[in-house]
C-alpha cells in the first residue's frame, strides 16, 4: 500500500494551495490533500468535514488534526513511505500542517499543500523533522 500512497500524493504535485480545497489539479489545502488521497483508496470519507478558519484550533488549544487522524488513520511506530506527517508550525502550537512521507534516508521528503505554493515535494529537513507530532498510516484496503 505505501507504493500505491506515494503514487497518489505525488499525483497531486502542482495542484493549487486552495484552503479547505481537496479536488487534484484543482485545488487543495494540506488537509484536503490527505482527504483527496483517502477517497482514492477508501471511497468515501469517513465523516463530513466541518468548515474551517485559517486559524482553526488555535483559539483553546484542542488538537484537532491529531485527533483527526488518530480515529481514521493507524499509529506509525517506524517511518515509512507513504506514511502520513502531521506537523506544529510553532513549538507550543496545536498541529496545523500534514503531509505524505514519500522518501526516508537520506534524501527523506514529503507531499504536502504549502500556501502560496501548492502542492510540492520538500526535503524531510532537520527544521521539518522537529516539527512532527504525529506518524499514522492509512489503513489496509
Amino acid at each position: 500500500m505505501s507504493a500505491a500512497v506515494v503514487a497518489a500524493a505525488r499525483a497531486w504535485i502542482g495542484t493549487p494551495y486552495v484552503h479547505q480545497g481537496s479536488v487534484r489539479g484543482a485545488g487543495t489545502d494540506c488537509l484536503g490533500l490527505v482527504r483527496g488521497i483517502w477517497r482514492e483508496f477508501f471511497g468515501a470519507e469517513p465523516e463530513a468535514m466541518p468548515t474551517y478558519t485559517p486559524d482553526w484550533g488555535e483559539v483553546g488549544g484542542v488538537e484537532l488534526l491529531l485527533g483527526g487522524a488518530a480515529r481514521f488513520l493507524l499509529p506509525a511506530p517506524d517511518e515509512r513511505p507513504g506514511d502520513v506527517l502531521v506537523f506544529r508550525m510553532r513549538v507550543g502550537s496545536v498541529a496545523k500542517h500534514m503531509g505524505i512521507l514519500v522518501e526516508i534516508g537520506e534524501q527523506a521528503s514529503f507531499v504536502h499543500a504549502y500556501d502560496r505554493h501548492g502542492v510540492v515535494e520538500s526535503p524531510l529537513s532537520a527544521p521539518w523533522r522537529a516539527r512532527i507530532a504525529g506518524r499514522f498510516r492509512f489503513p489496509p484496503v
